[in-house]
């Protein structure tokens, strides 16, 4: 009986369906990769804000926020003794008086004197300002507790409101401590029609409500 041969370059259904599932197997992993491939790019480019607007406008008003928030406040440059920063308005007493940089003789003749040691106006501290009781502050003994004091800087205007009214001995130093709020602190001499070197130091505080 003949013997049957298998024709040349004819493969077995078997080594075909071996073929197929190699093929099937390499497409799938093919595919995987490229659809892994493309979800990492749009996320990717969905966190650089480069492929969708409302990501981009998240990420801008998280950017405003944050630059708001730690805004320094607005300040006078670091002035110099005998320098004119402003003015301070008392509108019960219907003044309007320089304020000089610094407390010495020269600078109170001028003005009313900024205490060296303290912040300037509109800062968050407190800013003390002084003056003899017979000139510029003869009548701050009819200021009251919630009068209005106005300070003007070329930075900005700042309304501060009357709070406290003391009388303190003259080496009180509780009244250029810094404090955790914008103040005003004003001091003169007392008792107002004292002869000689007075005893006391009249003291109005008063907080900062508005700057601007």
């Amino acid at each position: 009986m003949p013997k049957h041969t298998q024709s040349r370059g004819t493969l077995s259904p078997g080594v075909l369906l071996s073929i197929g599932a190699l093929a099937l197997g390499i497409i799938c992993t093919v595919w995987a990769l490229v659809n892994i491939n493309a979800q990492t790019v749009l996320s990717a480019a969905t966190y650089h804000g480069t492929s969708s607007s409302s990501t981009t406008a998240v990420v801008e008003k998280i950017r405003v926020s944050v630059n708001d928030a730690i805004k320094p406040e607005p300040v006078l440059p670091a002035p110099a003794p005998g320098d004119t920063i402003g003015s301070l308005s008392i509108p019960v007493l219907k003044q309007e008086i320089p304020i000089i940089e610094g407390t010495g003789t020269k600078e109170l003749k001028k003005g009313v004197g900024h205490f060296i040691g303290s912040v300037l106006p509109g800062v968050s501290d407190n800013c003390v300002l002084s003056a003899h009781r017979d000139t510029y502050f003869a009548n701050l003994g009819k200021v009251k507790v919630g009068d209005q004091l106005i300070v003007k800087t070329v930075i900005a205007s700042y309304t501060y409101e009357v709070s406290e009214i003391r009388i303190v001995d003259k080496d009180d130093r509780t009244v250029i401590v810094p404090k955790d709020h914008g103040v005003l602190t004003l001091s003169t001499c007392y008792p107002f029609d004292f002869v000689g070197s007075a005893p006391d130091r009249y003291i109005v505080s008063a907080d900062l409500v508005v700057g601007q």
